[in-house]
């Protein structure tokens, strides 16, 4: 089992791709914002300073985060396999991030780059709809997952809400700050020939065929 890295643009559906992976192969799936969250309530050196940085909605220094990254990578779960999430961020994370790896004799693995048009993104932002009960996700721009009533959970019957960031603004904000830090590292990935595309604006299905097919042919 390779290690995965996914790299993708705001909506395009990474972190559902990233439970089917770890639903179907058992690996942990490492998020950075997990790690930061967890720390954040030690009563530590270290603790107070992400608690106090996190609660003023500021970036933790990258030192910690790669030393905090560093000391999950070192834990047993790793050793067969994991998903990183969201992390490396921009291209001096990257090249971090492969130092890391290099450190504790793990390869890249499968840097998986999910691709997706702007409009599709857009499509998908703003016609998403929560309900605030049970959580579930409705998308009213596309026929098969727009919720039966409007407004109302198919599920539970509960009201649907929009997210105050699920808007056109907002998005363009996010795609455009994903464009300028998050494309170089694509680039990197690609020169090391880690990098596999696959096609995001298929079904949730279909994209998962796709990287499993991926994850599969390495492992081998």
């Amino acid at each position: 089992m390779k290690n995965i890295m996914f790299i993708a643009p705001p909506a395009a559906g990474k972190g559902t791709q990233a439970e089917l992976v770890v639903a179907k192969y058992h690996i942990p799936h490492i998020s950075t914002g997990d790690i930061l969250r967890e720390i954040s309530k030690e009563d530590s050196e270290i603790g107070n300073y992400v608690a106090e940085t996190l609660a003023g909605g500021k970036l933790v220094k990258d030192e910690i985060t790669y030393q905090l990254i560093e000391k999950r990578l070192k834990e047993d779960d790793c050793k067969n396999g994991f998903i990183i999430d969201g992390f490396p961020r921009n291209i001096n994370q990257a090249i971090e991030y492969d130092n890391i790896l290099k450190k504790l004799g793990y390869e890249v693995g499968n840097v998986i780059s999910i691709v997706i048009d702007e409009k599709t993104l857009e499509k998908r932002i703003t016609g998403r709809r929560i309900c605030e009960d049970c959580n579930a996700i409705y998308n009213i721009n596309e026929t098969s997952s727009a919720p039966q009533q409007e407004s109302i959970c198919d599920i539970c019957g509960g009201k649907l809400y929009q997210r105050n960031d699920d808007n056109l603004e907002a998005f363009q904000t996010r795609y455009k700050m994903y464009q300028e830090k998050t494309e170089p590292i694509i680039e990197h990935y690609r020169k090391q020939g880690v990098l596999k595309e696959v096609n995001g604006n298929d079904t949730i299905e279909n994209v998962f065929r796709k990287i499993d097919k991926i994850i599969s042919l390495s492992s081998k």
